[in-house]
């Protein structure tokens, strides 16, 4: 890797930057060894962050795992220490440490000081492994402050450290074993990492996520760094099928227990387990050697066809197909899905740095095959199965077709046709999206005091009334055709689910403003769960607010103060008495008492306003939007006892963040 020397050296006018005239090779700078780690490191881990520095533990927890699927290892454990030390140990091979043929010194110095060096660039030592470019321990060595890694082979320890990349010494004997394995400890470096700081939680949901995908597999988490200690541990004899019963703790199921199949094929290893539940939305999973492919791949294109094949071949077999006017769409056979699909592939084609999407061509019909198969032999075997789920996906297509006629009523007209807008919204002059607001107001009184405090010239305001439907317990075609939600999409201009398009969204800023009170909490969730499961690019896109009212309006003589919580009107009580004053508190019931100025002035005005972002977890986490579809699932779903209990259990934990 090389960069200019120096770069830039002249002066910045205007939109241009006068470089040097002179570029010649005294100029380019080389970057020996784990330079270009250091130099560069988002290329390396993703980021400086939160994100890259939990990276570091899972590159050397893949070796690890990497290890357990070539048969070498049973038992995986992590230790995070005081001062957030982590080690990483395993009960496998261990990394060899005689001399490199061409290096001329341990194999284990190459490994953890070199850049694309490993056991992965052939099938002899893995046959399957997730990191194929060699790059991953000693990216975490180079943007460690310190590593040490000890490995017990051959009846003795080797023993190496380094400090940020650099060895301190030769590899050497450091003691006698009876075990094998590898001991990884190090310090990420705070002069790299924005933070040095692991999430327990964090680390326990990618670690939950890999013994899940290896079954067989103890992978164990323990926290030092607080007392009591805090541990986890982790052994799945059953694989992905215990992965779907952890997704679906908290939906109910059509089917007793969830389908499972696994199969290989040309050196392929395909598992899959399934499950149906009474939602409306699809979750489903797709892995490569353990890593999420968010973007799915060919293993996704062949589940999904294999599917969709498998249940019209039923419909046909039952004659069922008087209930239909036509065939069943992956769309429909996929409503209520809960799903991982994994594979195991000796020579993964990764699309993009992030692995998004798996791209090798052969790994389509092996998962089709194998997938249709098991699929009709389960169906055959389990004919109340196979009805449960057919019914569920009948009448997802009944409800497509209504909801094809009802979309129609919904689609935004161009600007031209101003009729097509609500006739309640109060738009705005401006007609650059990327300038404009729309606040989504519930009621007439608030609608009319936020129509008058506005800025006219990029502040739209839709007021709401009716019912407010909770789209968690219904089909689409109910959605659209929902009076309440009708002015919302319409509004928006985007579509709504397949149609949804950001390019036609009117307001780049979409404002939720309810009052500040249970009602209103209510309303805000009804309306992200809205958002969330029906226009979820717009969320992701991080087009969604929600403003934050004041409770309280304080008075003391000429003076006004606004406070959002309990405590903050203490606090601002005790400052008001200081001077003697007499202090008058009112507390708002709602938007609807403030006049247009005091809402101006505390929730509209951007240069005072509190408004929150929504936003939702990068998909590469996927652990993390599990805990978000949970979240909506026991919080907005049918089942009761789920809520009840994650109510019980979180109502003394909830604060109000400001």
């Amino acid at each position: 890797m090389w960069v200019p020397n120096d770069a830039l050296r002249g002066t910045r006018g205007g939109d241009f930057v006068t470089m040097q005239q002179e570029y010649t090779a005294q100029h380019i700078q080389v970057l020996e060894g784990l330079e270009p780690v250091r130099k560069r490191p988002g290329m390396y881990v993703g980021s400086t962050g939160s994100d890259g520095l939990h990276q570091l533990v899972y590159e050397v927890v893949d070796n690890s795992i990497d290890e357990a699927m070539a048969g070498f290892a049973t038992t995986i454990e992590i230790v995070i220490d005081a001062g957030n030390v982590v080690t990483v140990s395993d009960d496998g091979r261990g990394i060899p440490v005689d001399e490199h043929p061409t290096e001329k010194v341990s194999a284990l110095e190459v490994v953890m000081t070199t850049l694309h060096a490993g056991g992965k660039f052939n099938n002899r030592s893995y046959a399957v492994s997730a990191g194929l470019h060699g790059v991953g321990v000693s990216v975490v060595n180079a943007l460690a402050r310190w590593c040490r890694v000890d490995v017990h082979k051959l009846g003795q320890v080797y023993q190496q450290a380094y400090r940020r990349g650099v060895p301190d010494a030769a590899v050497a004997v450091a003691g006698a074993t009876d075990r094998t394995g590898t001991v990884t400890s190090f310090l990420a470096d705070d002069e790299i990492f924005e933070t040095i700081e692991y999430s327990f939680d964090r680390l326990t949901a990618r670690l939950r996520e890999l013994a899940f995908l290896n079954k067989g597999i103890r992978i164990t988490l323990i926290d030092r760094r607080i007392e009591p200690h805090r541990e986890h541990e982790f052994e799945f004899a059953g694989g992905v099928k215990q992965f779907i019963e952890y997704l679906n703790a908290n939906k109910q199921p059509i089917h007793p227990q969830p389908l499972y199949f696994e199969g290989t094929r040309d050196n392929v290893g395909v598992e899959v387990s399934l499950a149906y539940n009474s939602g409306f939305s699809e979750q489903v999973f797709y892995y490569a050697n353990n890593v999420n492919n968010r973007e799915g791949g060919t293993h996704q294109m062949g589940f999904r066809s294999a599917l969709t094949r498998t249940l019209n071949d039923f419909v046909k077999r039952l004659k069922l197909e008087k209930k239909l006017d036509e065939n069943l769409s992956g769309d429909d056979v996929r409503e209520g899905l809960t799903a991982v699909v994994s594979v195991k592939v000796p020579e993964p084609q990764f699309e993009g740095q992030t692995k998004a999407k798996l791209g090798n061509t052969e790994v389509r019909g092996i998962v089709e095959s194998i997938t249709g198969e098991e699929l009709t032999h389960h169906f055959e075997e389990n004919p109340p199965v196979i009805k449960a789920i057919l019914d569920k996906a009948i009448l997802a297509a009944k409800a497509r077709l209504a909801a094809r006629r009802a979309r129609e009523l919904t689609r935004r007209k161009s600007f031209l046709e101003s009729t097509g807008l609500p006739g309640k919204l109060a738009d705005c002059a401006e007609k650059d999206p990327s300038l404009c607001e729309l606040y989504i107001v519930e009621g007439d009184s608030a609608g009319g005091s936020a129509k008058q405090g506005r800025d006219r010239q990029f502040q739209a305001i839709l007021p709401l009334w009716g019912k407010m439907l909770n789209v968690e317990k219904t089909r689409i075609d109910r959605v659209l055709a929902n009076e309440k939600l009708i002015p919302i999409i319409t509004t928006l201009g985007t579509g709504v689910k397949d149609d949804l398009d950001l390019e036609k969204l009117r307001y780049h800023k979409v404002i939720i403003m309810a009052d500040a009170d249970v009602d209103g909490s209510h309303i805000r969730t009804l309306l992200l769960t809205f958002f969330y499961r029906y226009m979820t690019d717009l969320v992701k896109a991080g087009h969604v607010y929600l403003a934050m009212p004041p409770l309280f309006k304080l008075t003391a003589g000429r003076r006004v103060e606004y406070a959002y919580s309990d405590p903050e009107m203490e606090e601002v009580m005790k400052r008001l008495k200081e001077g003697r004053n007499q202090v008058g508190v009112q507390r708002y019931k709602g938007l609807g008492e403030m006049n247009p100025e005091q809402l101006w002035e505390t929730t509209m005005d951007p240069s005072t306003r509190n408004i929150q972002q929504v936003l939702v977890p990068e998909e590469s986490l996927s652990h993390r939007l599990e805990d978000v579809e949970d979240a909506f699932t026991t919080l907005m779903g049918e089942a009761v006892e789920p809520r009840r209990r994650f109510i019980e259990e979180n109502a003394l934990l909830a604060t109000l963040d400001v």
